[in-house]
């Protein structure tokens, strides 16, 4: 074998020692990579997750540490659906509070109402805004969020009598029980506009994923 066959070889030899070195250092990135995001989910999926979170499966955590979640909206006698959507941080300095802004939009159809001695069905569209302040004691965690919204209702059938339009305060405040594979959840909302009272929310939920 001649001196530079001899060579072409010893340099094959490094370059396959240098890209499975490459290879198995990419691996052990990709395994630590895999450990530290199964890890963050774990220790997010228990009490890490703002107080105004029911589902932890359903937020998303940004690079910079914002959390945005988003929830459809669906009143429990059919008249109301929308969505909110809610984005929060927790200060660096008190991990256990949690600080948001809740922007929100809510849609009712033929909700009964009366004007007067008559009756009627009404179509209301809303449109508003909240801040959310919660904190987080171990496993139970308590929030609160007051806020504006705008509003505007027209009758089903048209009437020259009614036809209003309008801003309101919303407040609420609501309470989390957390435990690994298991949280409950109890909130309260409120409208101080009378024509919104059908927009009152008490809601509690259970969840149990799998």
């Amino acid at each position: 074998m001649t001196s530079r066959h001899t060579t072409a070889l010893l340099l094959l030899a490094c370059l396959a020692l240098v890209a499975a070195q490459g290879a198995s250092a990419a691996a052990d990135d990709m395994a630590g990579k895999a450990r530290d995001d199964l890890a963050s989910k774990a220790r997010y999926a228990n009490d890490d997750s703002p107080a105004y979170v029911g589902h932890t499966e359903d937020i998303v955590r940004l690079d910079n540490g914002v959390i945005i979640d988003g929830q459809d909206i669906e009143t429990p006698d059919g008249y109301t659906s929308g969505f909110r959507l809610i984005a929060g941080f927790s200060p660096f300095q008190l991990p256990r509070l949690d600080l948001a802004a809740e922007f929100s939009y809510r849609e009712s159809d033929e909700v009964p109402t009366r004007l007067g001695d008559q009756q009627m069905l009404v179509n209301t569209v809303s449109l508003g805004g909240s801040l959310v302040a919660g904190v987080r004691l171990g496993h139970f965690g308590l929030y609160a969020k007051s806020g504006l919204v705008g509003w505007e209702g027209d009758a089903v059938i048209p009437r020259g009598d009614f036809e209003e339009a309008g801003t309101t305060r919303v407040q609420g405040f609501g309470a989390r029980l957390q435990f690994p594979g298991f949280t409950s959840r109890l909130e309260i909302e409120e409208y101080d506009a009378p024509d919104m009272a059908h927009l009152n929310l008490l809601t509690a939920s259970i969840n149990i994923p799998f």
